[in-house]
């Protein structure tokens, strides 16, 4: 077996360190430093593919390795692109945009999208839906999951049924938006993943809820 290019990974952990310290911004939301995932997900699918090019002391291996950050790049950076749109489109609506890897995540809370007990959507979240549609038609290499959630009161069937039934209402406007109906899967968890606890009103007011889970297509 070939022994590992020393000079090589030493000179790949150094650009990462510079690609990384180079590329931090401020998050125009929380003000906190950070690397974008564009910049992550190049720098590292580099430096660890490259790695496996060195050690395998192929210039073509090399040359791969450099293809496997710009796939990381690529889907970072689609992410990055309509994660920013989104939070623009959703500023002061009360719908919570949060970032997890290459995912993304939508919430909106039960006192904006549906009446009390109700599985119909509000007039005013139309809009808001409107929006989100338009993104979504606009990024098309995404997957789609909506999630309906309950708070605990009343029975388990009963949320189950009423959490489905809200996530089929925002799906099917979704797609009567020209989102296309096989990039969205729907379900209804009822109360059993709560985000706060049940026993104020509260934290029921935030388990009842609409998630929509943003997953890029990688292959």
């Amino acid at each position: 077996m070939s022994k590992v290019n020393f000079k090589f990974v030493v000179s790949s952990v150094i650009v990462l360190s510079m690609m990384l310290s180079g590329c931090q911004s401020n998050d125009p939301y929380t003000g906190e430093s950070k690397t974008n995932n564009a910049t992550k997900g190049a720098g590292i699918g580099a430096l660890v593919c490259g790695l496996i090019g060195a050690s395998k002391n192929s210039k073509s291996a090399r040359n791969a390795a450099l293809s496997c950050g710009a796939i990381g790049a690529g889907i970072g950076a689609y992410m990055d692109s309509q994660e920013a749109d989104l939070r623009s489109s959703l500023a002061e609506t009360g719908v919570s945009v949060e970032r997890s890897g290459d995912n993304i995540n939508l919430v909106m809370p039960g006192n904006i999208t549906f009446a009390t007990d109700k599985s119909e959507i509000q007039a005013d979240f139309f809009a808001v839906l409107d929006s989100v549609a338009k993104v979504f038609v606009n990024y098309k290499d995404t997957l789609i999951e909506v999630e309906g959630h309950t708070d605990s009161t009343g029975s388990i069937s009963h949320n189950l049924k009423l959490s489905e039934d809200r996530a089929v209402q925002v799906a099917n406007y979704l797609e009567s938006k020209g989102v296309e109906q096989k990039r969205i899967v729907h379900l209804g968890k009822g109360p059993m993943t709560p985000v706060a606890s049940n026993q104020t009103a509260e934290g029921r007011a935030l388990n009842r809820r609409v998630e929509i889970r943003i997953k890029a297509v990688t292959q």
